[in-house]
């Protein structure tokens, strides 16, 4: 008897996990990755406890295809991570009803031409059916033109980079009811300033002279959806 229910309970650990009750949500939409060999992107990882219970999650294991001259990070704050070799140290810890801010997942391209993706599985430390997924896909190309590619919007990278005294951006907005925005937030995922893109005008001019020395991410959102985060050098 006893074998029998050793038999039946390995089958049962083998099977996937599947949320009963998600009490997780991933606000942030698929995280689309895309440009040319050799570079490296960021984005924001937003997460909403919908519970009226603290949770903590770990990362039990990342899934799909990275090559291995990829590399993929979890950030959490300051401190990022390998999912390849560093699971027991990626733990989230979200109070009920919070909405994370500050997780970042960065990705560099590598050095072949390719295109995937993957995802990581969060699971609930104390019960392993409370989990959640965050899928990422990637798209890796020998040179691409110009890493802020949207239908509605043709923009270029912040220039100069780095930067001392002021940074512009040039934009052309090609649908008019689109409504574009760059958001500038510190490293650790502080927000620093925010700027809607005129429709009418043709460039943006960013004063940094008052940002601390340091990198900072500048974000391109239309209609309020993530479209690229790329990096800001300010120095003096």
């Amino acid at each position: 008897m006893k074998l029998l229910l050793k038999f039946f309970l390995s089958i049962f650990l083998a099977l996937p996990m599947v949320s009963l009750g998600q009490d997780v949500q991933v606000l942030s939409e698929g995280l689309d990755f895309r440009g040319a060999i050799g570079s490296s992107q960021r984005k924001t990882v937003l997460l909403q406890n919908t519970s009226n219970q603290a949770k903590t999650y770990i990362l039990k294991s990342l899934r799909g295809s990275v090559g291995s001259s990829q590399k993929v990070r979890v950030c959490i704050g300051e401190q990022c991570f390998d999912p390849r070799r560093d699971l027991a140290k990626i733990n989230l810890k979200l109070q009920p009803g919070e909405i994370l801010t500050d997780l970042y997942l960065e990705f560099e391209t590598g050095i072949v031409e390719t295109r995937g993706s993957f995802d990581l599985l969060f699971v609930n430390i104390e019960n392993l059916r409370d989990n959640f997924i965050v899928e990422a896909k990637y798209e890796v190309e020998a040179e691409v033109a110009n890493d802020f590619f949207h239908k509605d919007i043709q923009i270029s990278e912040i220039y100069p980079n780095p930067s001392n005294r002021v940074a512009q951006l040039d934009y052309e907005i090609i649908n008019p009811k689109s409504k574009a925005k760059i958001s500038i937030n510190s490293f650790i995922g502080n927000p620093i300033a925010e700027y809607e893109l005129d429709p009418t005008r043709s460039s943006l001019v960013i004063n940094v002279a008052d940002f601390q020395p340091g990198v900072y991410f500048y974000t391109l959102f239309v209609d309020n959806k993530n479209v690229v985060t790329k990096k800001l050098q300010v120095k003096k």
